[in-house]
């Protein structure tokens, strides 16, 4: 089966199929949307329309063919409409026999080949992916005015910037010449294979490396965490190839319907690993609040990491059940708000994250504890005595530079 949406006016349709030792065949082109009971005389002149309907099939070396041209010429006509093919042989049993097909299938819209759905996707990829650009330049003109509280993930994150940026373009210029010829270019299929790959290994390293608290209050990762890595990062590239062969496939394939199940389950289980480090962390500021009297910064920072792991399970929310029962709900023609919601939803936490952890002396993340009451009655003693007298004191930031 062939499934097709298409939303504008005309739409040519050829189809050739090549079917060997079969004796009879048929063919529905069904439209996917529910209408209301006809009365008898539209029924009998509906059966009129179906007997124009007839092909005549060519014969030629045991095999048959066949072509038709379907127009839709009128708003009701549009919808999302199935190719099926049957092969009454296949129905009765003891006499199924096996056929090989070829369907070459030709459609086009007045704006181009894209469906319906698809049309707006090139101006919405092109939108988000400058977005994600300005995101990325205005995250590093930040890290240029703080360099002393930048951290390595800081640089990171405006890699996954670039990264996604890079990718939705190089999305928008498929659809493009996709719309004007009929077909991606296979470099421009590959480049973007590839940024999609990077950027969706980087999505969940950062997220599980910022959740661990790993280069702003640790530069070892523990057992746990390492094993956390060593989960997401294979699955990440299984999910991407799950994608990848979704994306160059019809849904009419054998194993189409194989691939996206394991690209649901794959990705789902991704987005619950990353929670654990996140859940460690707050479990063990928790812990250290009551022990190690640095209760104030401690809490500073466990309302941080809870706020982190709300902002994660709305992005995973959003993006992976409100985006689904999104395409589901809506018509046919406004199936491209699920990647509005998707992409929107995506800029909104990459947004939020750099705004909860950006380098700045007063974030909590970045605060070393306090100086130990030894250390203050010193400094007190040097300053009565006058030893201190025109000096400043010397700072030691988070990042281990020192700030006069």
């Amino acid at each position: 089966m062939t499934v097709l949406s298409r939303k504008t006016v005309a739409i040519s349709w050829f189809s050739s199929l090549s079917i060997p030792r079969i004796c009879r065949t048929t063919t529905a082109l069904d439209k996917v949307k529910s209408k209301p009971a006809a009365s008898q005389g539209d029924q009998q002149g509906l059966i009129a329309k179906d007997k124009e309907l007839v092909l005549g099939l060519g014969h030629h070396n045991n095999s048959y063919n066949f072509s038709f041209h379907v127009v839709i010429g009128s708003r009701a006509e549009e919808g999302q409409y199935s190719l099926s093919f049957h092969n009454c042989y296949n129905l009765m049993r003891g006499q199924e026999q096996p056929f090989d097909m070829t369907v070459m299938i030709r459609e086009r819209n007045p704006e181009g080949f894209l469906s319906a759905s698809e049309i707006p996707l090139f101006k919405l990829y092109m939108i988000m992916s400058a977005c994600f650009l300005a995101a990325g330049v205005f995250w590093v003109s930040v890290l240029c005015k703080n360099m002393y509280n930048v951290f390595k993930i800081h640089w990171l994150m405006a890699a996954l910037a670039f990264t996604k940026s890079i990718s939705l373009l190089f999305h928008s210029i498929n659809y493009y010449f996709i719309n004007t010829q009929g077909q991606p270019i296979e470099g421009l299929a590959v480049m973007y294979y590839i940024t999609h790959l990077l950027k969706g290994a980087l999505l969940f390293i950062t997220i599980a490396l910022i959740g661990s608290g790993w280069a702003f209050v640790k530069y070892v990762l523990s057992d746990k965490e390492k094993n956390i890595f060593g989960i997401v990062i294979p699955l990440q590239v299984l999910a991407n190839v799950a994608y990848i062969v979704i994306e160059s496939r019809e849904e009419g394939a054998s194993d189409y319907r194989l691939w996206k199940e394991i690209l649901f389950l794959v990705d789902l289980i991704c987005c619950g690993a990353i929670l654990f480090p996140v859940v460690w962390s707050i479990r063990h500021l928790q812990d250290a609040s009551g022990t190690d009297g640095k209760v104030a910064v401690n809490l500073a920072k466990l309302k941080l990491f809870r706020h982190y792991y709300v902002m994660v399970i709305c992005y995973i929310y959003f993006t992976r059940i409100i985006a689904i029962l999104l395409q589901v709900a809506v018509p046919f023609q406004w199936q491209w708000l699920y990647q509005l919601l998707v992409e929107g939803s995506t800029l909104a936490f990459f947004v939020l994250t750099g705004y909860k952890f950006q380098p700045a002396g007063d974030n909590p993340y970045l605060q070393l504890p306090q100086d130990d009451e030894e250390d203050v009655q010193m400094e007190q003693v040097m300053t009565d005595s006058g030893f201190r007298e025109g000096l400043s004191k010397v700072n030691k930031t988070a990042s281990g530079r020192e700030l006069l």
